[in-house]
């Protein structure tokens, strides 16, 4: 019998995961869960933690590495109505993890909200956003969070407010718990404006980042304090190295663009080199903002 008996209809074998990714690359899921919704999450977590089984959390896979030999352990994929619901009560808007996040920052100026338009141009969905703690120069989602609903990992289900919630750059301590959802707290306001400035930041974003149909995950490396990763990769010499398939990208050295014969290898083995020049030219230590798995 297998540990997913009882879950045929949702658990998919050796499935590949390269499609669920902006990179397009990388190996297969030991196993690819899609839960309807919150009860079969649950259920499916009590059961993987039951049978000592890894796992991951996979939302649009816009922050993502999945290595070429994949990954042996389960991927519980959060998407449909369940999942990627967005609701609008006044100043009050509440998402599902599996929200796409440019359509719901959209979303909230069309219902005449303010605030997360600095949020512009960030890919992939409200869990993993919430996760990483999403943002940019112009602003971060934690400053607009006012609670968050969360799965943890004894698969209880809670309600936590934003002051409970430990943000940090590119990271908010969940405690091992999985996002299902928050509430954000926005206010009425020059909706113009706010939609200027949105294209604003999407136009700056694309004069300086390869386009959005490029195969990337976004910053390869977050910032170190004081500094920019993409200035020290910049003035090592980076932009345009290659390795594979792989490339630093020539508009901005933080990017890495996979082309058409690239593997995960190729990518890895690039951010590799690109860690050494810079600790070997600065004595600085970049850490990946992107996800490996």
């Amino acid at each position: 019998m297998s540990w997913f008996n009882g879950f045929e209809k949702i658990v998919r074998a050796d499935a590949p995961l390269r499609e669920f990714t902006w990179y397009r690359l990388g190996g297969p899921a030991r196993w690819l869960c899609l839960p309807r919704d919150e009860n079969e999450l649950t259920a499916l977590l009590q059961r993987i933690r039951e049978n000592g089984i890894d796992w991951r959390v996979l939302g649009k896979g816009a922050n993502l590495i999945v290595r070429d030999e994949g990954f042996d352990g389960a991927v519980l994929h959060l998407r449909g109505p369940a999942f990627e619901r967005v609701e609008i009560d006044g100043p009050l808007v509440t998402a599902g993890a599996g929200a796409d996040l440019p359509t719901l920052v959209r979303a909230t100026l069309d219902a005449g909200l303010v605030g997360m338009e600095v949020l512009a141009g960030i890919p992939g969905t409200v869990g993993g956003a919430v996760r990483m703690n999403a943002g940019g120069r112009y602003g971060e989602i934690r400053e607009f969070i006012r609670e968050l609903s969360l799965l943890t990992p004894d698969a209880e289900i809670v309600d936590k407010p934003a002051s409970e919630i430990d943000f940090a750059y590119r990271h908010t301590n969940l405690a091992g718990a999985i996002v299902l959802g928050a509430a954000f707290a926005l206010e009425p306001g020059d909706v113009e404006a706010a939609r200027r400035r949105h294209q604003e930041i999407w136009r700056a974003k694309y004069a300086t980042q390869p386009p959005m149909a490029a195969r990337s995950s976004g910053c390869i490396f977050k910032n170190p304090p004081g500094d920019a990763a993409g200035r020290l990769l910049d003035e090592t010499g980076l932009k345009g190295t290659r390795v594979g398939g792989a490339e630093i990208s020539t508009r901005h050295a933080n990017f890495i663009v996979a082309g058409d014969d690239a593997t995960a290898a190729d990518v890895l083995n690039l951010i590799q080199l690109a860690k050494e020049r810079v600790r070997e030219a600065t004595g600085i230590e970049l850490q990946p903002e992107v996800e490996i798995w």
